[in-house]
């Protein structure tokens, strides 16, 4: 009779004891749920704006998932990637040998460009908007350095001296205008600025100005105009001393976007936009990333972005398998 007492008890305390020691485990496999169900994503302000649209609608459409999105520049995207401290690289540029081999896998998104811009009060803005800049003018403000005043980059007699202006941080906007002038960030000559946002309100801020931004830093995301303050600097891109009726597509983002798609404007500083993994990607940064190259690409023009030709897409995607 005492043993029939005390059997419930016994197993009673015996399903306790084993629910403690499953609890730990619980928690932990909680955990990881929840750590799967966050994507982080860090890097290129290029790729910012789109990457935080992405976000925000794939939120929509997979509850539960959170994806997080910090800017920072290429070469954090890059690192913070394949250190694992994020799921995905945002890279403005190249992905480069080194960190293919540390097992980096670039996957391209979408395009854009980067731009040069001036402030709308230059003292020779209108020579510029009628003869363009050449890009041995650009080669001469940032890789040599010996243009010193207004005139001498518009032909004309302005002695209003030139402040240029580059990025203080690893990017790819400044990878890719030193690449479009023959060098790497490294050689471009100007005072440095952090960051997109740190270039246009210098350059907006100083009538002799001149700097270069991603075009989605150039242009009002509303508007679709050049920020106020700013102006885009169109480039003389056949050098003939003047800016012909094909080369005129800088008053709206959407003109100078079409004129990326064609081919109008030249590439570089036209370049794609990476993702960057350390390694294929599995699981849900998987799934993110396809989603990205089909579904995600019509948010491209509504951003201020030029989506993936076909070809180049299933490439991607082919990349994924």
């Amino acid at each position: 009779m005492n043993r029939s007492v005390c059997l419930p008890g016994l197993v009673l305390l015996s399903l306790l004891g084993v629910g403690a020691l499953l609890l730990p485990a619980r928690q932990a496999a909680g955990e990881k749920q929840k750590e799967q169900s966050t994507l982080r994503l860090s890097g290129a302000w290029a790729l910012y704006p789109m990457a935080v649209k992405w976000a925000a609608v794939y939120e929509k459409d997979h509850p539960g998932v959170r994806v997080e999105v910090s800017a920072g520049g290429a070469g954090k995207g890059a690192t913070d990637a394949l250190s694992g401290l994020v799921d995905i690289g945002m890279v403005s540029r190249d992905i480069q040998l080194a960190e293919m081999e540390k097992g980096g896998l670039g996957i391209p998104v979408v395009k854009d460009a980067v731009v040069a811009v001036v402030n709308q009060a230059n003292p020779v803005l209108n020579e510029l908007l009628a003869q363009g800049m050449r890009r041995d003018t650009f080669v001469r403000l940032w890789m040599k350095g010996d243009l010193k005043k207004w005139g001498e980059a518009a032909a004309t007699a302005a002695a209003e001296p030139l402040h240029v202006y580059t990025r203080s941080d690893s990017c790819g906007a400044a990878e890719t205008w030193a690449q479009y002038l023959g060098g790497k960030q490294e050689d471009l000559k100007g005072v440095g600025i952090y960051g997109d946002p740190g270039i246009a309100e210098r350059v907006a801020a100083d009538k002799l100005g001149i700097g270069y931004n991603n075009l989605n830093f150039a242009y009002d995301p509303k508007t679709r105009k050049p920020v106020a303050g700013l102006v885009v600097a169109p480039i003389d891109a056949n050098d003939n001393g003047r800016v012909d009726e094909g080369e005129r597509f800088y008053d709206t983002k959407d003109e100078l976007l079409k004129a990326i798609a064609e081919g109008r404007y030249p590439s570089p500083p036209a370049r794609n936009l990476n993702f960057l993994t350390k390694g294929k990607p599995t699981g849900l940064v998987r799934d993110f990333v396809t989603w990205v190259l089909t579904e995600g690409q019509k948010y491209a023009d509504e951003v201020g972005y030029v989506p993936l030709v076909e070809a180049q897409r299933q490439e991607a995607l082919k990349s994924l398998q």
